[in-house]
């Protein structure tokens, strides 16, 4: 008979053949037990030979950890969310976490997906997306503390939060702008309704405000590049700005784009154009952007500070702040 075909055996079962108990069993089935090296060699070996698959989810009734960790997002696609996401699930893989990813751009119901995650009773959960309600993932994940990476941060005992800092940056940049000669700026928004992209654009509203200037003009754009070179396009034919800040990285590429292919525009004399992310696109030649940009390996060791501190039972919330950096390229 082929192995497929085969009954499972128990845990039971595979103690008696291995001829140990079953704590034993549990032990060599769980990274972080201590066991003898030859011992679990032999159960292991002894488990492959009868087709033996130990049961996480059972396992994880017992001791009251499932090792899951659901991460809330946007979309994948996003090459910002992209990076930060992939050093993410390698930095949860390494500690034997493992991620449950919930994508909401594309999704109606947004709460029955963070309903049916709950169901699997993740250990943690960190909300990278802006289009769910904080207070809604506090309800429904009720039994552990969230992380927020992209809201207003709560004053709430149960979420602990990431506050992201780029003012510093953001004057600057600005700073060296005006400097250059750039009177008339325009800011291209990302999601209009995102708290995070509201701050972005105060960051330098502020400080063009302490040089006596504003935005002279905004466009709405959704992150991507085709709305980049679109918006663009339209804010260059209409309101004769010589310098335009994008809300991310993606969009600048395209405005900038945009200027050169479209309107003969050279970057930065004739226009200067300011991402924000900082992703490694942003710095390829090619592009070779201006943006205020995030540290993604300070951030990513942000997020899995909170999550060991939650691990740990430290009382909270938790708070980090990171500051971004000016990276400088020729675009502005």
């Amino acid at each position: 008979m082929s192995g497929m075909n085969r009954r499972r055996i128990t845990s039971k079962e595979l103690a008696k053949l291995a001829g140990v108990s079953s704590a034993t069993i549990s032990r060599a089935f769980s990274p972080d037990s201590r066991i003898g090296s030859a011992t679990r060699d032999r159960i292991l070996a002894v488990a492959r030979e009868h087709g033996y698959q130990p049961n996480a989810i059972a396992r994880s009734l017992n001791n009251q950890r499932s090792r899951l960790v659901a991460l809330v997002v946007n979309a994948i696609g996003n090459p910002c969310e992209a990076e930060e996401q992939q050093l993410l699930v390698h930095r949860l893989q390494a500690r034997q976490l493992l991620p449950i990813i919930l994508c909401c751009a594309d999704h109606s119901d947004r709460l029955q997906l963070m309903r049916l995650a709950s169901t699997y009773q993740v250990d943690h959960v960190v909300v990278f997306s802006d289009m769910v309600s904080m207070q809604d993932a506090v309800d429904i994940f009720h039994t552990t503390k969230p992380i927020i990476v992209s809201f207003e941060p709560l004053e709430n005992e149960n979420v602990s939060s990431i506050r992201i800092d780029g003012s510093g940056a953001a004057d600057e940049i600005i700073d060296k702008i005006v400097r250059d000669g750039k009177k008339r700026f325009a800011y291209l928004s990302g999601t209009n309704s995102s708290w995070i992209d509201k701050l972005r654009r105060k960051w330098f509203a502020d400080a063009l405000a302490k040089r006596g200037l504003s935005f002279a003009a905004q466009a709405f754009g959704d992150y991507s590049y085709d709305s980049g070179f679109k918006e663009a396009v339209l804010l260059l034919h209409r309101d004769k700005v010589d310098a335009i800040i994008c809300g991310n990285d993606v969009m600048a590429i395209g405005a900038r784009d945009a200027a050169r292919r479209v309107l003969g525009k050279n970057t930065p004399d004739d226009i200067a154009i300011v991402g924000q992310d900082g992703i490694a696109m942003a710095a390829w030649d090619c592009n070779d952007l201006t943006t205020l940009s995030l540290d993604h390996v300070a951030f990513i060791d942000a997020v899995v500070e909170l999550i060991e501190r939650h691990d740990a039972e430290i009382e909270g919330p938790h708070s980090i702040t990171l500051t971004c950096t000016a990276r400088w390229g020729s675009t502005a």
